[in-house]
């Protein structure tokens, strides 16, 4: 049976798993199986399918996070998830380590975001320029251990790569985010940057979903579940 991760969630409608880092969630020009793919071989194998396996991806998350993915297992249930994180119905927590303390132990960051798809990465304004698109989270300081800050942070919108730019503009880059000014790189190749929990209703059950992922063994969140 093909490798994969942790299943937090199933039923007839969704899948919810706990990706690693490294796992890239659909195919990308690296050509490196997708959690898409192991998946739908994974359900495949399981449950004996002859057919096809549809698995519609709700929402990402990038290569060097870790956390909680969903997946919809029906049509019906994608359709009805994606508009429910279009009309924001959806709460998803972060967890983020950074190595400087935030300006404020709590606070809303707004900004705008611009995406520079040549060089994949987002740059953030203080006011809206050309092809910017509004951003929101709200943070707070829940951990600090001696060398590091660990944030809870709610996102409101879905902007590329927001958590890791708008942290970054505050001057509180995330544990080995290279890309948005950490000086040193995380041995695992990923980042410290964790999804953490979701909550919604159910789109077919009309109840409500709470989940929350385990995060990485053996890493520095360790440090601050022990305190």
């Amino acid at each position: 049976m093909p490798e994969f991760p942790e299943i937090l969630y199933e039923d007839n409608h969704l899948l919810i798993i706990n990706k690693r880092v490294s796992d890239i969630v659909q195919s990308d020009k690296t050509g490196d199986a997708s959690l898409e793919e192991k998946l739908k071989a994974y359900i495949k194998d399981r449950d004996l399918k002859p057919g096809n396996v549809f698995l519609g991806i709700v929402h990402r998350i990038d290569r060097p996070v870790s956390g909680l993915v969903v997946f919809a297992k029906t049509s019906k249930a994608l359709t009805r998830m994606n508009e429910m994180f279009r009309s924001r119905d959806v709460k998803k927590i972060y967890w983020a380590i950074v190595k400087e303390r935030p300006p404020k132990d709590e606070g809303l960051l707004e900004h705008f975001i611009s995406r520079n798809t040549k060089t994949n990465k987002s740059a953030v304004h203080s006011s809206e320029v050309k092809d910017s698109k509004a951003a929101s989270l709200y943070y707070r300081l829940i951990g600090v251990s001696d060398n590091y800050y660990l944030l809870e942070v709610e996102l409101h919108t879905g902007r590329h790569h927001q958590i890791r730019a708008q942290l970054s503009f505050i001057s509180c880059p995330i544990k080995g985010d290279l890309k948005y000014g950490f000086p040193r790189s995380n041995k695992n190749g990923g980042i410290s940057l964790h999804s953490r929990s979701i909550r919604f209703i159910h789109p077919v059950k009309n109840e409500e979903i709470y989940i929350e992922a385990p995060a990485p063994e053996n890493d520095i969140y360790n440090v601050f579940m022990k305190k």
